[in-house]
């Protein structure tokens, strides 16, 4: 079975839709390369992917550590190469809650660094991993 439906509708853009829950998002060609950069550009939407999937599978480990992680942020910088066009580098800066112990951050900060995503990447995308504990009240 499919995952998804990507529908071309010119300017440089596309509908994505989620076949099993019928979500949806737009993207749009970044300014930098011919489009309008009205919405996520595909390689943006594969660097916030590295975002997404951190968080969900720190979400679930969390889930089953009893902490709460809701309010966690990442902020997500991608960072293009020319020759073939290309990503180059993702920064993710994670925000996390205060009052865990160091055994618990350890165990979610793997948790974290082996995500399916990550593991997906071609190692040579720099990845830049950053954790900031204590920076959100629990």
């Amino acid at each position: 079975m499919s995952t998804s439906k990507v529908t071309y509708l010119g300017n440089l853009r596309t509908n994505c839709e989620h076949l099993a829950s019928g979500d949806s998002y737009l993207t749009d060609a970044p300014v930098d390369n011919n489009g309008q950069g009205a919405a996520f550009s595909p390689t943006d939407t594969v660097a916030t992917g590295l975002a997404n999937c951190m968080l969900t599978m720190m979400g679930i480990k969390a889930r089953d550590l009893k902490v709460v992680l809701e309010g966690s942020t990442a902020m997500v910088t991608k960072t293009m190469a020319a020759n073939p066009r290309r990503i180059s580098k993702i920064d993710v800066i994670l925000e996390l809650p205060t009052g865990l112990d160091s055994k618990t951050k350890k165990i979610l900060e793997n948790t974290a660094t082996t995500c399916p995503v990550l593991y997906s990447l071609h190692p040579d995308i720099e990845k830049n991993i950053v954790f900031n504990w204590d920076s959100l009240k629990s």
